[in-house]
């Protein structure tokens, strides 16, 4: 097993005894995935951890992930690149008092970057945020996966799609691409195609979705507006 491999394994298990620990009632637990690999530049790494701390600072999805403390959402956030490249920035956190929020927020405005492989490995990325997820006894589990290209090593998709449907989760999707006819930039990828590709091949379960920014610069506001569509607000009556 490859060292990367096996640190990824060592924080899953090390997760695990963490999330043993939950509440007893967890309405829904949030994996967050974050596309980290060599296409992302340090100005769009930043822009993305930065983004997604801004997405919960806003006082809307603040408001609604706290909205039932006695049934709080968990929520976990990871790194993702090539297929040894998964890597726990927050480990299960339940999001029960504004506090909890405002050490979460400041957990990713102080990570830095790591050192990893350059390739896009995303199916070994649904894989990892599925395993992360079923780690939970929350009602509901949702993997929030972002991304700003295809994936180009490690198994598609499309093939490990099959076997996660059966796991009751929903894999959402926030995707970084822009429109070419206006950027002309060859590194970036058309939102509307990496748009078509995520619906094919990565979301799928109850009310599954893709959200698009265009370019990092628009990171944040497309978090929000995932976060505010995606966040449960169930009745205690429910279960």
């Amino acid at each position: 097993m490859k060292f990367g491999a096996i640190i990824g394994l060592a924080m899953l298990l090390a997760n695990t005894a963490q999330a043993q620990s939950q509440p007893s009632q967890c309405r829904q637990a949030l994996a967050l995935g974050l596309d980290v690999s060599g296409s992302i530049d340090a100005r769009e790494y930043r822009l993305q951890l930065d983004g997604l701390a801004q997405a919960i600072a806003t006082p809307s999805v603040r408001s609604a992930l706290l909205a039932q403390p006695q049934a709080p959402i968990m929520l976990a956030v990871y790194e993702w690149s090539g297929p040894n490249n998964q890597f726990i920035v927050v480990p299960w956190t339940t999001l029960s008092k504004s506090e909890h929020i405002d050490q979460l927020i400041l957990t990713l405005r102080k990570t830095q970057r790591r050192d990893v492989s350059p390739g896009t490995a995303l199916g070994h990325a649904m894989n990892f945020g599925v395993a992360l997820l079923q780690q939970t006894k929350c009602w509901t589990k949702t993997l929030d996966i972002s991304g700003d290209g295809e994936s180009n090593l490690g198994p598609h998709p499309r093939d490990v799609k099959p076997t996660l449907k059966a796991q009751d989760v929903t894999i959402n999707a926030l995707v970084v691409g822009s429109n070419q006819a206006v950027s002309g930039n060859p590194r970036e990828t058309d939102a509307s195609q990496l748009s078509a590709y995520f619906k094919a091949h990565v979301i799928f379960g109850k009310d599954a979705f893709v959200e698009t920014s265009l370019g990092f610069s628009g990171y944040a506001d497309a978090m929000t507006r995932k976060l505010l569509r995606e966040v449960k607000v169930l009745q205690l009556s429910a279960r």
